[in-house]
């Protein structure tokens, strides 16, 4: 770990993002810095806020029946994803920008570097989570009620570094929160299914994020700040095999829940696979993984986009079947 921040490179890229990302390649120069902030360059994690979002919807119209409302509301949380991950990683930086300064991945983003002021991101932070409340208005009373109550484990992620070894678990709280979410404004209401739906992918949070975050363990240590990296250090491995069995029962648990009574066995079926499936990516994520190595840790982490997608095509089979 460095002393004494570097300045980014010239272009401002930020240093885990990849490159020739449409970020630093195709977007005017004058934006490049708040989508940056947003994570636009970095797509994952709009995907990890999404599939949960999607896996909410499409699980509720395999249970209750398809209607052409879905599709507005794979749209909208399409789009209200990546605004309030845009807004939340916004929040975060705010929050980490001095911790971010110290750690050798972090101290290129935008805040610490210099390229945008506190002032410039609070106001781009309020003007995602706008447009991303106006988009919530199109749903039912009680799903713009739930998706508010979101904003609670929002405002506390960044701080659940500071005293407690397991940030990670708040990550999922708040990630996570589009399962209920997206069954809600299908349903107007919540049961079992999706809370263990939701569960289980707090679960999988616990899995992915410990994984990420083992590339900044070294400097965390030094920091100070907490993680269940640095909490579970060289028994991470069989940490991640019991979040992987945990998550796939809880997931498989919501699809029993779901579509058990809804009077079609092949659903019922295609769901029980996709969480089966699902298992199975996270088993070859495992065998791949090499805490000790960042870069190999970045790769795995960022396989889970493809791990909720399977996932979600078995449910949108559901729907069909």
């Amino acid at each position: 770990m460095t002393e004494i921040p570097e300045l980014p490179e010239p272009s401002g890229q930020v240093s885990d993002a990849q490159r020739g990302n449409w970020v630093d390649s195709l977007a005017p120069k004058s934006t490049r810095p708040y989508l940056r902030l947003s994570r636009a360059d970095r797509p994952i994690g709009t995907w990890l806020l999404l599939l949960p979002c999607w896996w909410g919807i499409l699980l509720a119209a395999a249970s209750t029946g398809w209607k052409w409302i879905d599709l507005w509301l794979i749209i909208a949380c399409a789009a209200g994803a990546w605004l309030m991950r845009g807004a939340g990683c916004t929040w975060n930086d705010i929050s980490d920008r001095d911790i971010d300064a110290k750690v050798e991945r972090t101290r290129s983003r935008p805040l610490p570097s210099g390229q945008v002021t506190v002032r410039g991101a609070v106001v781009w932070m309020g003007a995602q989570a706008a447009i991303a409340f106006c988009i919530l208005l199109t749903f039912n009373t009680f799903t713009i009620w739930l998706a508010i109550a979101a904003l609670v484990p929002v405002a506390i992620y960044p701080f659940a570094k500071r005293f407690t070894n397991w940030p990670q678990l708040f990550l999922g709280i708040a990630f996570n929160w589009g399962a209920l979410v997206g069954w809600a404004a299908h349903t107007g209401s919540l049961s079992l299914a999706p809370i263990l739906l939701y569960a289980g992918g707090i679960i999988w949070t616990l899995f992915y994020d410990t994984i990420y975050a083992h590339q900044d363990s070294e400097d965390d240590a030094i920091v100070g700040v907490k993680s269940t990296a640095l909490h579970f250090g060289e028994s991470s491995p069989l940490w991640l095999r019991g979040f992987m069995m945990v998550a796939v029962l809880l997931i498989a648990g919501a699809c029993l829940g779901a579509l058990r009574g809804n009077g079609s066995l092949l659903s019922l079926v295609f769901g029980l696979a996709g969480a089966w499936a699902m298992g199975w990516h996270l088993t070859w994520q495992l065998a791949r993984l090499d805490i000790n190595d960042p870069e190999n840790c970045k790769q795995v982490f960022r396989a889970n986009r493809d791990t909720g997608l399977i996932f979600t095509l078995f449910l949108a089979a559901a729907v069909l079947a």
